[in-house]
């Protein structure tokens, strides 16, 4: 996996005429895990935009080195498709099969169109196609909605072997999650 750097400085973020956050400063390199936790509102989301490029922070600045993957609200396959088809446009594109389809359960739903799965099915479709990418920086908006015990187990596991592999993970939940040696900012700390 190529090397990977994340860093934000004195980073503010701005919704409207609201300021969020203000003040937040961090810094990831291969191998390492962050968590963002915070109430719903408080700007996990935003952040998350924000790291992957997505928006400009109302100050302060962000450095990248590595290819981002995001997963949050919109799982960025066509609802219309069948699943299979579905990741298959982003196989072109990515140019490597979704091998983590059988691991996520997901194997037996290749024909089921993308609007029909349930949240949980559509957060592991999500997180199948973020591995096919490859990209070292991972940021993970509420990766553990509607997935069950088990699922979450699997998600700590794939976060946990994609850090030893040499990526970094932002994991931006309310709900906990095992990611052993990460940071852990607690948004509300940051609030305007």
């Amino acid at each position: 996996m190529e090397s990977c750097r994340l860093s934000a400085t004195e980073l503010a973020c701005r919704r409207g005429d609201r300021v969020l956050f203000r003040g937040l400063t961090l810094a990831l390199g291969g191998g390492e895990a962050c968590q963002i936790a915070g109430a719903n509102g408080i700007g996990k989301s935003s952040l998350m935009r924000l790291l992957a490029g997505l928006g400009e922070p109302f100050a302060g600045t962000i450095a990248r080195d590595g290819e981002v993957g995001l997963i949050d609200e919109r799982p960025a396959l066509d609802p219309h498709l069948p699943l299979g088809r579905a990741l298959a446009f982003w196989e072109r594109f990515d140019g490597r099969a979704a091998e983590a389809v059988g691991r996520l359960g997901l194997a037996a739903l290749a024909e089921v169109p993308v609007r029909f799965l349930s949240t949980g099915q559509k957060k592991r479709a999500a997180l199948a196609r973020l591995i096919a990418q490859a990209a070292p920086i991972w940021l993970l908006d509420e990766p553990l909605n509607g997935l069950d015990t088990d699922a979450v187990a699997l998600v700590e596991t794939i976060v946990a072997e994609h850090c030893a592999a040499g990526g970094l993970a932002v994991v931006a939940s309310h709900q906990a999650i095992a990611l052993p040696g990460a940071q852990r900012i607690a948004l509300r700390d940051y609030a305007a």
